[in-house]
């Protein structure tokens, strides 16, 4: 079904690869359509709650492939702008849909895939990893959220020694600054993910993306609107009426 990406589902989990580890997984057009399209598939599967997506070989994802567009480059920014809009429909599948999303940070992650790798929900990295902005070492503008989401994470001076450096630091690195929730070695990383995972689970997926999008809601419009919205949200949550029954008869 797909060339460039390998899909599995079972058990409640969606799991993507990045699947070309021969270019350490660089995101070319036909990736990132085939990254959307799973994506917003997965969302309207009320079986899966779980979304996981990570990259065969030595990388995460190197980053937008520029080799593949490097006549649509001009003037510091992508001529193809179908590309840039592909990443932008992919991050608005990823944090409008109601499943839970985790990127699991193998290896190598840099620039365009930094940028997806911050709009997933949760990031769990291996140490080994590399994660970093080169955009400036490159002479390319960023679309896909660099400069406000990583500011948003690590805070303003920090993520502009990031991008101004153009200096990967490691899967350990990145959980100090607050970059991603966990870094553990490599050969624990799918474990790692695995067991938060099956966490997820074993909660109520409608207030989970009830909660999500009010996360979401306050994290893009400030403090003031989101409680705002969160006192005057009306979540329809029906998947745990049973078990606050049996709760209250236990007490």
């Amino acid at each position: 079904m797909y060339q460039d990406i390998l899909f599995s589902q079972a058990d409640g989990i969606a799991r993507i690869m990045f699947n070309r580890p021969s270019v350490l997984n660089a995101l070319s057009p036909n990736l990132i359509a085939e990254l959307t399209d799973a994506t917003q598939k997965v969302a309207l599967d009320e079986s899966v709650k779980v979304l996981i997506v990570t990259g065969t070989g030595r990388a995460w994802s190197a980053g937008v492939d520029l080799k593949a567009l490097n006549e649509s480059i001009q003037g510091g920014h992508f001529s193809n702008f179908e590309v840039m809009e592909m990443g932008v429909a992919f991050i608005l599948a990823l944090q409008s849909m109601p499943q839970v999303t985790i990127a699991q940070v193998n290896g190598h992650c840099y620039t365009g895939a930094t940028e997806l790798m911050m709009a997933f929900d949760l990031v769990y990295a291996a140490d080994e990893a590399q994660i970093g902005d080169t955009h400036t070492k490159w002479g390319i503008a960023p679309k896909w959220g660099m400069t406000q989401r990583l500011q948003q994470k690590v805070g303003l001076m920090k993520a502009m020694e990031l991008s101004f450096t153009a200096q990967p630091v490691s899967g350990k690195e990145a959980e100090r600054i607050g970059l991603v929730n966990k870094s553990v070695p490599l050969a624990e990383l799918e474990v790692t993910v695995n067991q938060v995972a099956d966490k997820i689970l074993g909660n109520s997926a409608q207030t989970i993306a009830a909660m999500k999008k009010m996360y979401y809601f306050g994290a893009n419009q400030g403090l003031h609107r989101g409680l705002e919205y969160e006192w005057d949200a009306d979540f329809k949550i029906t998947d745990r009426e049973e078990f606050l029954r049996n709760f209250e008869k236990n007490k």
